[in-house]
C-alpha cells in the first residue's frame, strides 16, 4: 500500500504533466483545419471530357477523442489529489520534545503551518536586542528592567589661578601668568538601564526553538508515513459530466 509521502512525491509531476497536456489539447482544437476533412471526386459531363483525380483530406483531430484524452488526464489528477486530501484528514502525529509530548495527534496540514511559523519565529529571535557585554547587569525590580551598578564620577570646575613669574620692581610691573586648575565641585552617580536581554536568555530561546523545530519535522515525517486512502473521484465526476 502506498504512503502519503509517496503520493505527495508524485502529485507535483502529475499536476505538471496534466497542465502541459491540457494546453496541448486546447491548442489542437483551436485549429479548425485539423478538425476538417474532405472527399471530392470528379465526373466529366461526357466521356470525352477531361478526367481529374479525386481529392481527399482526412480529419486529423476529433473533438470526441480530445475529450476522451482530457478525461483520462484529469481523472489521474483528480484521483491523486483526492487521495492526498482524504489521507491528510487522517494523517496525524505527536510533537515530542525531549521525551515529552508537547502536542498530541496534530494534523499534517497544521504541522506544515507550524514548521513555517517556527522558521519566521527563529528569524525574529535572532534579532532580539542583547545587553552590552562590556557592562555588569543586574535586574532592577523597581524599574522592571536591567541596571548597572552605580558609577560615581567627579564634576569639576576650572578655577583660574595666578602664577607670579616675576615680582614687581620700581621700573617693571609684576609678570603674572593665568592658569586654570580643575576643582571638584560635585559628584555624578550614574546608573544605566536597559530593556534588552542577556545573551544567555536569547541563546536558551534559540536552543529551545531548535529542539521544537526538530520535533515538528519528525512529526511531519511520521504523519506523512500514513497509509493512503485511495480515492476514485475522477471517474464518477466524468461519468456524470459526459453522460
Amino acid at each position: 500500500m502506498a504512503r502519503l509521502n509517496q503520493i505527495i512525491a508524485i502529485e507535483k509531476g502529475i499536476k505538471s504533466k496534466s497542465i502541459q497536456e491540457l494546453a496541448e489539447a486546447q491548442r489542437a482544437i483551436a485549429k479548425p483545419a485539423l478538425l476538417a476533412g474532405i472527399s471530392r471526386t470528379y465526373r466529366p459531363k461526357d466521356e470525352e471530357g477531361e478526367q481529374l483525380p479525386p481529392e481527399s483530406k482526412k480529419v486529423q483531430i476529433k473533438a470526441e477523442e480530445i475529450l476522451r484524452q482530457t478525461t483520462e488526464i484529469l481523472t489521474k489528477l483528480f484521483d491523486i489529489t483526492a487521495t492526498k486530501d482524504w489521507t491528510n484528514c487522517r494523517a496525524r502525529a505527536d510533537v515530542v520534545v525531549e521525551g515529552q509530548t508537547l502536542l498530541s495527534q496534530v494534523p499534517v496540514s497544521y504541522l506544515l503551518f507550524l514548521e513555517k511559523q517556527l522558521v519566521d519565529l527563529q528569524a525574529f529571535l535572532k534579532k532580539l536586542p542583547i545587553l552590552e557585554a562590556s557592562e555588569t547587569w543586574n535586574f532592577d525590580a523597581s524599574a522592571d528592567c536591567w541596571a548597572t551598578e552605580p558609577l560615581q564620577t567627579l564634576k569639576t570646575f576650572k578655577m583660574p589661578r595666578n602664577h607670579v613669574k616675576a615680582e614687581a620692581t620700581e621700573h617693571h610691573p609684576a609678570q603674572v601668568e593665568v592658569y586654570y586648575e580643575d576643582v571638584t565641585v560635585g559628584y555624578w552617580r550614574t546608573v544605566k538601564f536597559s530593556g534588552a536581554l542577556p545573551a544567555q536568555r536569547v541563546n536558551e530561546l534559540l536552543e529551545r526553538l531548535d529542539k521544537l523545530q526538530q520535533a515538528v519535522k519528525f512529526a511531519r515525517e511520521e504523519a506523512n508515513n500514513t497509509d493512503v486512502e485511495e480515492q476514485r473521484i475522477g471517474q464518477r465526476i466524468f461519468q456524470y459530466l459526459l453522460g
